[in-house]
């Protein structure tokens, strides 16, 4: 692999340049909530970008799949750049990809949203206590679906082209011209592997996704009920999870339709016809969640639709603990 090096002096003027081709998005910590979110930046906000954080509080899955979007009129969109994209949320593409990009069914909008937009991967040189990518073989660092990989160290920045579209990106604007090495410094591989360590020292006891399964399937009617009682059917998880993608088509005037998103803990998400519904009790619909990410996903598309990020935990009104629950059925 190919390394650019750029000193971070020098990178304001890339983006810059970016920003006269390309919509620019990349994470802003909130000073108030020590929080981060992508927000779009411009000449001004430059300096903002906070690329030390681990994962923002929006999933990558929001640029291509927005909380509502007419199916019908598709507009097509500037080009956009979004940079420093945690590892968690570039894994969860295999999932959405399979669904939206298959072969026989391709979502044109999805498609549309995935082609104009370039991502920069980024390393996670810190984490939460809800982290927990490495239970899932998983790393903090991107290792596939980015165009462009983004390691810092030593007031420099390794820049690594993995897609044709990275490369050619970094080509167009001179990028390439730039001083590169075949391997990262020493210093990156051991950010990396302290924060694998850590990780991995966190999430001692987690399961990984082979016995998670197996504990989910044989766990007790009691389990469910008993944190399922804690659940107010918000969605939260759901829309903040980086795989989750259920959505309703909602007829308009003029033949108009426009995709909402749709969460399966929301009561009447399974409703059929005559009123039938086979998750109409919210401890079924809870369940059904989990069921969903750690069975019926991997048997559908080779890929577990849980990469660890631990956005669910962080964003749930009450207050249940993913990870508690499934420590709990492994006993």
């Amino acid at each position: 692999m190919r390394y650019y090096i750029v000193a971070e002096t020098e990178w304001s003027q890339h983006l810059n340049r970016f920003l006269s081709e390309y919509e620019l998005y990349a994470p802003v910590k909130n000073t108030e909530t020590e929080s981060y979110d992508y927000e779009q930046i411009t000449a001004e906000t430059i300096d903002s970008i906070y690329y030390n954080g681990n994962t923002p509080t929006t999933p990558l899955k929001t640029f291509y799949l927005p909380i509502k979007e007419n199916v019908v009129n598709i507009k097509e969109n500037q080009p956009r750049i979004v940079i420093g994209v945690p590892n968690c949320d570039l894994a969860a593409l295999n999932i959405l990809d399979n669904i939206y990009l298959d072969d026989d069914y391709i979502d044109p909008c999805y498609k549309q949203n995935r082609d104009n937009t370039v991502i920069f991967g980024k390393d996670c040189y810190t984490y939460k206590k809800s982290c927990h990518c490495t239970s899932y073989s998983l790393k903090p660092y991107p290792q596939e679906n980015c165009d462009v990989s983004m390691s810092i160290t030593d007031g420099m920045i390794y820049l690594c082209p993995m897609s044709d579209k990275g490369e050619s990106l970094l080509k167009k604007h001179k990028i390439t011209d730039n001083k590169s090495v075949d391997t990262i410094p020493e210093t990156i591989i051991s950010k990396r592997q302290d924060v694998v360590n850590n990780l991995q020292n966190q999430n001692k006891n987690l399961p990984d996704e082979k016995n998670t399964r197996i504990s989910i399937e044989k766990s007790s009617e009691e389990l469910w009920d008993k944190y399922s009682d804690k659940c107010v059917s918000c969605g939260a998880c759901s829309f903040i999870c980086p795989t989750c993608h259920c959505f309703l088509l909602i007829d308009k005037e003029h033949f108009e339709k426009v995709r909402s998103v749709d969460v399966c803990q929301y009561p009447g998400f399974a409703r059929v016809a005559a009123g039938e519904d086979p998750l109409h009790y919210l401890n079924k619909r809870f369940k059904y969640r989990y069921l969903c990410k750690y069975c019926y996903k991997p048997d559908m598309f080779k890929a577990l639709a849980c990469t660890g990020c631990g956005r669910c935990i962080d964003a749930c009104i009450g207050k249940i603990d993913k990870n508690e629950l499934i420590l709990e059925s492994f006993k």
